[in-house]
Parts: C-alpha cells; structure tokens; sequence
C-alpha cells in the first residue's frame, strides 16, 4: 500500500515510542528545500543552537513525551553539495533538538548494509519503504506488509556501526 498525503502524515506522527530512518544516498531532491539551497549556495548558513521549525519545535515535544527520533545516514566522501547542506541546515539543528542522527561513513570501509534502501520504521514494527530515482527525487512511500525482523536488524547494524553526527561533523572539519 503506498502512502501519500494524510495517511503519511498520521504514519508519521502516530509512533507510540520510536521512529527512526535510513537514509543512503548521496542527495534528496525534495522541491520545498530549492530556496534553503540556493541560500545555502550563497553562503547563508543556519545558526543551530538559534534555529527553531516547527520540527525542532516537535522534536522536543517528542522527547518531553519520551519518545525518540533517529536516523543513520550511510554515505561516502568527499561529502556532496546536498550533503553538506543536509548537515549545516537540518542536522545540526536537529541533533540539538533532540534528534539521534549519526553518520555511517563507508568510504574506507566495506558497507554493512550494501543492498539495504531506504526506509522509515516506527515501533520496530511498521516499516515504509522509501522509493527514490537515482538523481534523489523521491517516487513513493510504501508501507511494508512482511515481516520487520530484517529491518530492526538492519537498524541494529547501522547504529553500532555509525558515530554520532557531531562527533563526525568534528571529524570532517579538520
């Protein structure tokens, strides 16, 4: 069943304790961040420890209710344009607000998880697959009807072998 609109909304938001998502590609396409990345381009960079959305702003509610957010993203560098961007204009902010985001950096390294694509996972027991183009630009979101054992697995790898996004962005500095 492929999810749209409403129904990914209330999917999103209606997690009891845990969401958290994969991310693998090098770039996301996503037409409403075309003017924070023009901005970006130009030098105009967000101050995380001032920045607040209506995420950050739900993210603190969510960890005030006890409930977490999370994601690893797998990637190489050098580090794409969009990546750099994802880095300065969402996860930094959000990692503040209270979001788990680390970083599995696979460029010396052989990938943990090579044939694993996107997905979002709630309550390690409803996952949605994300379908992407090659270029980034999303196509659907599919809510996965067998069995989350793989993907609670998958999450499990992708955590013990990824660092925490600050102490990477630390890293990736130097």
């Amino acid at each position: 069943m492929l999810l749209d609109g409403d129904e990914w909304r209330a999917t999103l938001r209606g997690f009891q304790t845990e969401a958290w998502r994969l991310e693998t590609l090098p770039q996301y396409l996503v037409p409403q961040e075309a003017e924070e990345l023009e901005a970006f381009r130009a030098g105009n960079h967000v101050d995380p420890h001032a920045y607040s959305s209506a995420y950050t702003e739900d993210l603190k509610r969510l960890r005030g209710e006890g409930k977490s957010k999370g994601r690893v993203h797998i990637l190489t560098r050098p580090l794409s344009e969009y990546l750099r961007f994802e880095f300065s204009r969402y996860y930094a902010p959000h990692v503040l607000a209270g979001e788990d985001i680390r970083i599995l950096d696979v460029t010396e390294r052989e990938n943990p998880l090579p044939d694993v694509e996107d997905f979002w996972m709630f309550d390690r027991s409803t996952v949605v697959l994300m379908h992407y183009e090659v270029d980034g630009t999303q196509i659907s979101r599919e809510l996965y009807e067998g069995d989350p054992a793989p993907f609670v697995e998958w999450q499990r790898i992708a955590v013990a072998e990824s660092v925490p996004f600050l102490e990477y962005a630390e890293r990736v500095a130097e």
